[in-house]
């Protein structure tokens, strides 16, 4: 999973992969394999190597409050597929563009160019870390471009599909 991640003006790209209380996560570029345990809600003990970390964490979907070593900070976290989303303009008008929301590959291409398309239809199917993600068209309207490909890799922002 990838995400970015703002304590203040300072910004992180985070991406982690969990499994069996461990956690392998790259933090701008720079790898960490940890353990962790949540010791009770919102209280996880973190084993780093041999440094052990107490992180108390409170707040809701993206932004949070934590704790950790007698420091606070407030942190607010940023899917990336909403970036793209945005920059993609997913609203009702006009061009859309829909983009890839990670990394990852394309298992299915559920629609052909030139197709008519309703609000919520499948599009394409994206699997990553072993999940398949059906992206679903953000409005009715004509796929008007079809960069997807079944069995090909693409990245994080990657157009897909385009729907007038």
């Amino acid at each position: 999973m990838k995400r970015v991640v703002r304590f203040g003006e300072r910004q992180v790209s985070l991406e982690w992969k969990a499994g069996g209380g461990r956690i392998a996560a790259v933090i701008d570029s720079r790898g960490y394999e940890v353990s962790v345990l949540e010791v009770e809600p919102g209280v996880y003990s973190i084993l780093a190597g041999t440094r052990a970390y107490e992180v108390r964490v409170a707040g809701g979907e993206r932004k949070w409050m934590v704790q950790s070593g007698g420091k606070s900070w407030q942190a607010e976290v940023i899917d990336p597929r909403a970036a793209s989303a945005r920059r993609g303009g997913l609203g009702r008008e006009g061009r859309q563009v829909l983009a890839a929301p990670m990394p990852g590959k394309v298992v299915r291409v559920l629609v052909e160019e030139g197709a008519m398309v309703e609000e919520g239809q499948g599009l394409v199917v994206v699997e990553a870390m072993k999940m398949q993600n059906e992206m679903k068209a953000p409005k009715a309207g004509k796929v008007v471009a079809l960069a997807a490909r079944a069995g090909s890799s693409v990245a994080a922002g990657d157009e897909l599909v385009t729907l007038e």
